[in-house]
């Protein structure tokens, strides 16, 4: 066993901040280098990572040039860590495997599209690199507490389940440009950016729908793709799941980015919501009182404290093989239902979801 996982991680926008302060806090890593155009990002860092900037090679030779510059050995690299734009995930992967780093994670949108994401699959499945793409919401910690609520058949068999999004950033001719501005270009946007986090939530909930449907449209004429909508996922079970998505309307939460919205999941025998600051509460079939669901979370970063959780998660695979979650190969089906979610808001029709 090493005494430490060695990361890089490549890029420094406003995402990437969380993954490099995940890595800092996390026991039994030792970030080896970050790879940023701009270093002035890092500047407060200088004396604990190695920053480097790839400027005209960023893509080609970035992780050549950090075991140069730095000095390190290829095989000092455990984790390569990408949280750069989608156009350039697959070259950074396969450069990743091909100084023979064992884990690669990839931010999402992986690789901006379903298509570009298996020919990525079928050049690197037989490879001996594990992908892992950084889907994080699943982590969420109110989302790991209803998932074991859920698994104790507390509120008996769900029948219904409504997330809300409502994170109140979409309106308004300047909407994005402060914090994601690449948002605005977008030309599929609400379910292909924001509504694949909650494709993976029910799927980590309630498991694979038997069949979806769908409306979506556009309300900010600033931007160009949809900010508004819904998907309906119909299982077997008779349950059915509504992901309701509107970027320009809010929630009652200090921080309406910490949940993004709310949930309510109704059973036979109770039901369980979610609220804006991440209460969660139960109420019992037959019964008038809410009472809380007593568990804990850190406000640190993004949305509990869900970057660092995922990326605590691969390390403890990492070191003691616990079971892995997130692996491409698994998270390509999320992509695929983000396709169907378009093709039924197109031709307005249930799509079936066979696995």
């Amino acid at each position: 066993m090493r005494s430490s996982v060695g990361v890089v991680v490549i890029g420094g926008g406003y995402f990437a901040q969380f993954h490099i302060n995940a890595w800092l806090r996390l026991t039994d890593v030792r970030l080896i280098a970050i790879v940023e155009q701009d270093l002035s990002k890092h500047a407060s860092l200088k004396e604990k990572v190695c920053s480097y900037n790839s400027a005209d090679t960023l893509i080609t030779d970035s992780l050549s040039s950090v075991i140069t510059v730095n000095t390190v050995n290829s095989a000092d690299i455990q984790i390569v860590d990408i949280a750069t734009p989608p156009i350039s995930h697959a070259e950074l992967i396969l450069e990743s495997i091909a100084i023979g780093c064992p884990y690669i994670i990839c931010q999402k949108p992986l690789c901006g599209s379903r298509d570009n994401a298996i020919n990525l699959f079928d050049k690197t499945k037989n490879s001996n690199a594990e992908i892992i793409v950084h889907e994080n919401f699943r982590f969420q910690p109110w989302y790991r507490t209803i998932k074991s609520e859920l698994d104790k058949n507390t509120i008996g068999t769900a029948l219904q389940a409504n997330f809300r999004l409502r994170p109140g950033d979409g309106q308004g001719p300047d909407a994005y440009l402060e914090r994601q501005p690449y948002f605005r270009e977008m030309k599929k946007f609400l379910i292909h950016e924001t509504g694949v986090h909650y494709i993976d939530v029910f799927r980590y909930l309630f498991g694979e729908p038997q069949a979806l449907s769908a409306v979506l449209r556009k309300l900010n004429p600033a931007i160009a793709g949809e900010d508004a909508g819904y998907f309906v996922f119909h299982y077997a079970s008779d349950l059915q799941a509504h992901f309701d998505g509107n970027r320009l309307l809010d929630h009652s939460a200090d921080n309406t980015r910490l949940t993004m919205g709310e949930m309510l999941i109704e059973g036979t025998q109770g039901s369980i919501a979610l609220y804006g600051n991440g209460e969660l509460l139960i109420r019992h079939f037959g019964e008038t009182d809410w009472n809380p669901i007593e568990y804990s979370f850190t406000d640190n970063d993004f949305g509990g404290d869900c970057v660092y959780h995922t990326q605590k998660h691969i390390i403890e695979h990492l070191l003691h093989n616990t079971p892995l979650e997130n692996r491409i190969e698994d998270y390509l089906r999320n992509l695929e239902l983000v396709d169907l979610v378009y093709q039924a808001a197109a031709s307005q029709t249930k799509m079936e979801c066979s696995v």
